[in-house]
C-alpha cells in the first residue's frame, strides 16, 4: 500500500453499490492494496484481502451467517474481522492478533467509497443528488493505465474537446476558448464561464453554446455542469485508483430535461466519449502528471489545469504526480 497521506485518509469508490447484493464476496484494489468486499445483512463490509494464518486471499472465501471462512483451512472471521473459529482446533480461542484489517466504508450515490486511513472529510458533495429534477445515471467503470491525476486533468482540459471528441462535443472550426475564470476556493478548485460550441452536447442531437462550470473537490473527484436553453447537464465523476498508474473512473450523468433520451442511448455516449479520452491519457509521458510548471507549456486555456498542478502541490500529493 502507498504512503501518500492526502489520498489514504480521503474516500474512493471501489464499486456499484448494486453489484454488491446480499450474501455476496467481491475483490477490489486501492491504492496497492488488495481488498475483498462483501455484503452480509444488508452492511458492506471492506477488509484487506488477506487471511492471517496462511496469506489466502479472503475474496476466495464463503460467508456463513455474518461470518466469512476463508477457503483454506476454514478460519473465520467475525463482522469486526475478528478469527472466531479454527476448524483444525475447535477447542483453541483465536488468538488476539488473529484479526483481519478493516477499512472505513460508506454507500453514498450508488457507489462503495472507502478510505485505508482516517478520513480527513466526508465523501464529496454531490449537489444534484437529492434533487428530484434531475435524471440520474451511472456511467462506468471505465479502466485508465494511468495515474488518475492524468485522468482528472484530462476530465478538465476543455481545448481537446474539439479534436478528440470532434462532432460530439466540439468541431474544429470553432476551437477557440475565450477566457475564463478560475479560483482556489475552500471547496477546492472552481473554474466558471467556459464557454464553447458543441454538436451534440447532451445526447439530445442538438448543436448548443454551453457554459461550463468546473469543481475539483479532491485530488480525484471532480464535477462539471454546463447551462444551455434546454437546462443543466452535469457529470459528477471520481476516479479510484487501484495503483499509481491503474486507474477506473465512474461518472454520474444528470440531466433536469430530455427525460425522452433512453438511459442506455446516454451511457452509450458517455462511454464513447470516454473511450476516446483513454488512449490520449494513457498515451502521456511523463507518467506522473508533472507540478512543476516549468516542465510543460502553458496557455491561458490551460488555467484550470494549471490551477489544478498548483492544488496538488500546495496539498503535498505525491502519489501519480512528480
Amino acid at each position: 500500500m502507498i504512503e501518500d497521506p492526502i489520498l489514504l485518509n480521503d474516500w474512493h469508490p471501489i464499486a456499484k453499490s448494486s453489484d454488491i447484493p446480499e450474501a455476496t464476496i467481491l475483490p477490489a484494489r486501492l491504492l496497492g492494496e488488495d481488498l475483498v468486499i462483501w455484503r452480509m445483512n444488508g452492511e458492506v463490509r471492506v477488509w484487506q484481502d488477506l487471511c492471517v494464518h496462511r496469506g489466502t486471499r479472503l475474496s476466495l472465501g464463503h460467508l456463513k451467517e455474518d461470518r466469512l471462512e476463508c477457503a483454506y483451512h476454514g478460519w473465520t472471521y467475525n463482522a469486526d474481522g475478528e478469527c472466531v473459529k479454527i476448524p483444525a482446533h475447535p477447542e483453541q480461542k483465536p488468538p488476539v492478533k488473529a484479526k483481519v484489517r478493516t477499512y472505513r466504508v460508506k454507500e453514498s450515490y450508488g457507489l462503495v467509497w472507502v478510505c485505508l486511513g482516517e478520513p480527513s472529510r466526508d465523501v464529496p458533495p454531490f449537489e444534484e443528488w437529492g434533487d428530484p429534477s434531475f435524471r440520474k445515471v451511472c456511467c462506468g467503470p471505465f479502466r485508465y493505465r494511468a495515474s488518475g491525476t492524468r485522468a482528472v486533468e484530462n476530465f478538465l482540459d476543455v481545448a481537446h474537446l474539439p479534436f478528440v471528441h470532434e462532432g460530439i462535443l466540439g468541431e474544429r472550426a470553432h476551437a477557440e476558448i475565450q477566457d475564463y475564470e478560475v479560483e482556489q476556493t475552500e471547496e477546492g478548485i472552481v473554474a466558471r464561464n467556459v464557454r464553447i460550441w458543441q454538436p451534440d452536447p447532451d445526447g439530445t442531437g442538438v448543436a448548443k453554446d454551453v457554459t461550463y462550470t468546473y469543481k475539483v473537490f479532491r485530488p480525484l473527484t471532480m464535477y462539471l455542469s454546463k447551462d444551455t436553453v434546454a437546462g443543466r447537464f452535469s457529470i459528477f465523476a471520481s476516479v479510484c485508483p487501484l495503483s499509481e498508474f491503474d486507474s477506473v473512473a465512474w461518472f454520474w450523468i444528470a440531466m433536469n430535461y430530455g427525460k425522452e433520451i433512453p438511459e442506455e442511448e446516454m451511457i452509450r455516449t458517455q462511454s464513447l466519449i470516454t473511450q476516446q479520452d483513454i488512449p490520449v491519457v494513457e498515451s502521456q509521458r511523463p507518467e506522473r502528471l508533472p507540478l512543476d510548471l516549468q516542465a510543460e507549456l502553458h496557455l491561458r486555456s490551460d488555467r484550470i489545469a494549471v490551477a489544478y498542478r498548483k492544488w496538488m502541490k500546495e496539498l503535498g500529493l505525491s502519489f501519480g504526480t512528480s
